[in-house]
């Protein structure tokens, strides 16, 4: 068949490009893009992990449009579980909806030990990890590095999370830049509270993909150009959640601005020390299993429990659930 006459042909001398090189390029995987749920652990009345609750919960979300989950951080109480149960509830979100939407926490005390997470994570199937900076002490930029440096080792994209409150560690944009300049960090989780460092990490790292990591400021970030949301709330309300983040990243505030007024007596609980016991409450209340939680986590005091369960019943009449 001849060329179209407004292109001009290779001439004669030059090789024909291989077809490999014609295709355009295959869209990479990104497990951090979209909303990833931070999961709530269901525990028994003996405060017993439930694993089979909990894979019928990661199966649910994704039933309910999330994209994935993201097993074993703080609201996941890491730090409270074994590490035969830590390891198993990995396992139990892969075996449920696939390693390409489970991206575990591997937070630990020392950097070999986080890395060992990450290896476990990588053996079970899944495709990143989220990681905290130390967080035994008050580490310095070049324990940060080195931390970052020893998990990416294991051989999967690493996700930073920022959180200076609980850490006293802050990733601030200028430390992200670098460590996403030597290829140990391919996105962050921002939890400082902060909306302006979303432009700040855009201007330094443009390719470092910045996701939202406070319920209650998701409306923000996402219109400052989050890739994603690791998020709380969800785990009550993922319709409700879901729909707010398509629409706020889509630009779209007319959906999401009332949406996001209407949660937010919610999603604040999310940046609170009791954010565990709130969101399970939560779920509690929408019908689906909070339960308790493992020491030194208490109940939410009467005060606390009645605004949660009232901010929740308000969503719920309101068709949020």
């Amino acid at each position: 068949m001849p060329a179209p006459a407004d292109r001009p042909t290779a001439p004669a001398d030059r090789p024909a490009a291989p077809a490999d090189r014609l295709a355009p390029p295959a869209a990479v995987h990104r497990p951090w893009h979209g909303v990833l749920v931070a999961t709530a652990l269901p525990l028994d009345d003996g405060l017993r992990v439930d694993h089979d609750r909990y894979a019928e919960h990661c199966a649910w979300l994704v039933a309910n449009g999330c994209d994935g989950v993201v097993p074993n951080g703080s609201l996941g109480e890491y730090q409270v579980l074994t590490p035969e149960e830590r390891a198993r509830v990995v396992e139990t979100a892969v075996a449920a909806i696939g390693g390409n939407r489970v991206m575990p926490g591997v937070a630990a005390y020392g950097s070999a030990e986080a890395r060992r997470w990450a290896e476990q994570a990588a053996e079970a199937g899944c495709s990143a990890v989220m990681l905290l900076p130390p967080n035994a002490y008050r580490a310095d930029e070049r324990a940060v590095t080195a931390h970052y440096a020893e998990v990416a080792g294991a051989g999967l994209p690493v996700v930073a999370y920022n959180n200076p409150i609980d850490t006293k560690v802050d990733l601030v944009p200028e430390l992200l830049a670098r460590l996403h300049g030597e290829g140990l960090v391919q996105a962050v989780k921002e939890f400082s509270g902060d909306v302006r460092r979303a432009y700040r990490i855009a201007e330094l790292a443009p390719e470092l993909d910045l996701l939202i990591g406070a319920d209650d400021v998701a409306l923000e970030l996402a219109v400052a150009g989050a890739k994603g949301w690791v998020a709380g709330y969800p785990n009550a309300l993922p319709k409700a959640s879901v729909e707010l983040y398509r629409a706020a990243v889509a630009g779209d505030l007319t959906t999401a601005l009332p949406l996001y007024r209407q949660l937010h007596p919610l999603l604040r609980w999310d940046s609170r020390v009791e954010f565990v016991q709130a969101i399970k409450l939560s779920m509690d209340v929408v019908g689906r299993h909070g339960g308790g939680c493992r020491p030194p986590r208490a109940p939410l005091p009467p005060d606390q429990e009645a605004a949660v369960r009232a901010a929740t019943e308000k969503a719920v009449a309101a068709g949020l659930a």
